[in-house]
């Protein structure tokens, strides 16, 4: 049988750090190893920093192959301004020169476009059509439901326009994946003539293997105390997040032996560093993001990964993806996200405890119980290991995505 082809539309992409270039590399590799032949059409990598990458500047790198994947790059405008006119030049010349870039690369079978920005739907759309390829538009933030809801965007004009799209956007798509069973749900309720597939997020168990993983000093690197119970935060700085919860719990905790580590950049940094001056934290370390490979050792010598996000209607189905990678490790999870995240892995797999979003003394409670019960946070993170491998497997996803692919 002629094996099929896939073309990976994204506007962020390794050697990007973060979790949309991850988890869409790993499915590229993983595809391409079960006979499939994948390439990615992506921008010059510039997340989150907003620069361009030094070995990128100049379209010095247009072409190159990660891990036997072909990537083709595209010009794209950054700015590290935070307004709305910058954002939206940084998302459309992305949609413009994708398309251009992107009809001279040939036909695919297939094309799949990450979604958010949802604008690169205009670009995803028009290509689909030129190459001849089924268009596959996977959905890994409901996106402009999030943004309105968050307060991030307010313009109703602007609003409307993202809805009308972003129905096109599924309409237009011969299949459309959802990383949650949430985002599933809610796009197979507004448009129920839409075939959705649940292709999650997961981890890779023999990257994260903590029995294979050596530290590296991390502890010592930052002056943490060997007896000290890390409480880990790995990811963007942002507004969904609401880390300022993190700081406020960690100033009634001066005293004790917790440590508290936010690992990471992002538009809320600055308050961030700003709080922490003012409350005179100094167990709260602030670290710079690190590259993927670190990660494993990073997290060999933390005690508890503390995963925060607002309290919205619309995170009750979010699982952020930096859970998989702590419970891959054997970390006990101290969440502060209701809903899907919840049921799997505070109810069902009992990896460890939930809070209340946003709930200041909730989240002290909880923190003060792991304190006193440090034997319970290890028995915790050994669940999470075993539960994680039972469904959250890199290698089980992108068999069945594999399978959906065929019979598509």
């Amino acid at each position: 049988m002629t094996s099929k082809s896939l073309l990976i539309l994204t506007q962020y992409y390794p050697p990007e750090v973060g979790a949309p270039q991850n988890r869409l590399h790993e499915l590229a590799v993983r595809l391409k190893a079960k006979g499939m032949h994948v390439e990615v059409l992506t921008a010059m990598p510039n997340y989150p920093k907003m620069e361009i990458l030094e070995a990128y500047r100049n379209g010095k790198i247009r072409e190159e192959t990660i891990d036997g994947i072909p990537v083709h790059r595209s010009k794209i405008f950054v700015s590290k301004s935070k307004g709305i006119i910058a954002r939206l030049l940084n998302y459309f010349s992305f949609v413009w020169t994708s398309y251009r870039r992107g009809r001279k690369l040939g036909n695919f079978d297939y094309l799949m476009v990450e979604s958010p920005p949802l604008f690169l739907g205009y670009s995803a759309m028009k290509l689909s059509r030129k190459l001849n390829a089924k268009l596959i538009f996977n959905v890994s933030d409901l996106w402009p439901e999030s943004a309105e809801k968050m307060g991030v965007v307010t313009n109703r004009f602007f609003l409307r326009l993202a809805y009308r799209l972003e129905a096109k956007c599924y309409h237009r798509a011969s299949l459309v994946t959802g990383q949650t069973m949430g985002i599933v749900d809610n796009i197979k309720s507004r448009f129920p003539g839409t075939k959705v597939h649940w292709l999650p997020n997961g981890v890779d168990l023999t990257f994260y293997d903590p029995d294979k993983i050596e530290s590296r000093g991390f502890r010592s690197r930052n002056n943490i105390a060997p007896d000290a119970v890390v409480f880990f935060y790995g990811g963007i700085l942002g507004h969904a997040q609401g880390l300022q919860i993190i700081l406020e719990v960690a100033s009634e905790f001066k005293n004790s032996n917790a440590v508290f580590i936010l690992q990471g950049a992002g538009p809320e940094k600055e308050d961030l560093l700003e709080m922490k001056s003012r409350y005179e934290l100094e167990h709260v370390l602030f670290l710079p993001p690190v590259s993927k490979d670190q990660m494993p050792s990073i997290l060999k010598e933390v005690d508890v990964a503390l995963v925060p996000l607002r309290k919205l209607d619309i995170f009750q189905g979010a699982i952020p993806s930096k859970i998989f990678e702590a419970l891959a490790m054997e970390k006990a999870l101290l969440l502060g996200v209701d809903g899907e995240a919840r049921s799997h892995f505070i109810e069902k797999a009992q990896a460890g405890l939930f809070f209340e979003p946003e709930n200041v003394q909730d989240l002290k409670i909880r923190i003060k119980g792991m304190l006193e019960n440090s034997d319970e946070i290890q028995e915790m993170g050994k669940r999470g290991r075993i539960y994680v491998g039972e469904h959250f497997n890199r290698d089980l996803i992108a068999e069945e995505f594999m399978r959906v692919l065929n019979n598509h």
